[in-house]
């Protein structure tokens, strides 16, 4: 079990370090060709941090392991919120004051109840998998008109300023958008092949290991970016990349991975861990939402956010330990 675990460290450092290359990469690319900052940010900046959940979703569907990808999926939304912004706002309370995050937050909650009805049968067939991959090019559509919209709105001014102080010169964004690819295939190959020979050496199920290692792991872009965004007072721009995230997840991961295998849920799917996901997703509501326009996530609710994290994660250690 040594090389396993060895494989499962190196695959997730390398995945965290080349999915930021890869994001800086795309991000100065798209610059240098005068593509809108917000556009970068809600677009290319969205997809690249989801970009390591994609490539474990397409190589664990190949490989004949989807309940890995739908539980890298479910288990990234689950960190993002209970884990990541959790501990954000631990670190900082959360000022959510963007009008986009407001129109996303009911968009991904809608995602999420769909999710719902397409699973409730037990089953994610092509046809299932094809409706959540057309929702994913829709929020794409989405994402650039809203960006090419004139308006002034703080995500946009967030993202013009983080643009500016990361600029990259065109050669090496090229080198790092090429090389930060083909090294998260890679380290993906390493991370799933370490955490298949895990499941099935200690008899775990491959949802559990997706759910827990290989979800959290490939967050943790996420976590390291929303840190730096909230200390930097770019409070919507770590949550936009939490919302973001979890958006391409629910659609463009489990979608990828039904199209290539469509599969049977594995149990406690529907039981445990949709509604875990939709009740951390309804408390970004609770506590970031507020009708006057700005709401905030302080620490008190970050607390509750991990608390949330830490139960779960114990739960599912239970439900290993009694397969």
């Amino acid at each position: 079990m040594l090389l396993p675990l060895m494989m499962i460290a190196g695959g997730l450092l390398l995945l965290a370090f080349s999915a930021d290359r890869f994001v800086d990469g795309a991000a100065a690319v798209a610059g240098h060709s005068g593509v809108p900052p917000l556009l970068i940010g809600m677009v290319i900046v969205g997809f690249g941090t989801s970009a390591p959940e994609m490539t474990v979703s397409v190589l664990s569907a190949i490989d004949g392991s989807p309940g890995l990808a739908l539980g890298n999926a479910f288990g990234s939304n689950i960190a993002n919120i209970a884990l990541i912004l959790g501990v954000v706002a631990l670190v900082s309370p959360v000022i959510v004051q963007s009008r986009i995050l407001r129109q996303e937050l009911p968009l991904l909650t809608v995602v999420t109840l769909l999710t719902l009805a397409l699973i409730f049968d037990g089953h994610i067939g092509r046809v299932d998998a094809a409706i959540l991959l057309t929702i994913f090019c829709a929020l794409i559509g989405w994402s650039v008109h809203l960006a090419l919209r004139p308006q002034v709105d703080p995500l946009a001014l967030e993202y013009t300023s983080e643009l500016k102080q990361d600029a990259m010169p065109v050669g090496r964004a090229v080198f790092w958008l090429i090389a930060g690819l083909l090294l998260m295939i890679g380290s993906s190959r390493m991370l799933v092949w370490g955490a298949v020979q895990i499941a099935h050496g200690f008899g775990i199920s491959d949802l559990i290991i997706g759910l827990t290692i290989v979800g959290v792991g490939t967050s943790l872009p996420e976590l390291a970016s929303s840190i730096a965004a909230c200390r930097k007072g770019n409070d919507d721009l770590a949550v936009g990349n939490i919302i973001g995230s979890n958006l391409f997840n629910t659609t463009a991961v489990v979608g990828l991975a039904g199209i290539i295998t469509p599969f049977d849920l594995p149990a406690g799917v529907l039981t445990r861990d949709w509604p875990v996901m939709m009740l951390l997703t309804s408390s970004i509501f609770l506590f970031g939402y507020d009708k006057r326009g700005g709401g905030k996530i302080d620490r008190g609710e970050g607390a509750v956010l991990l608390a949330a994290f830490i139960a779960y994660t114990a739960w599912l250690g239970y439900a290993a330990l009694h397969v």
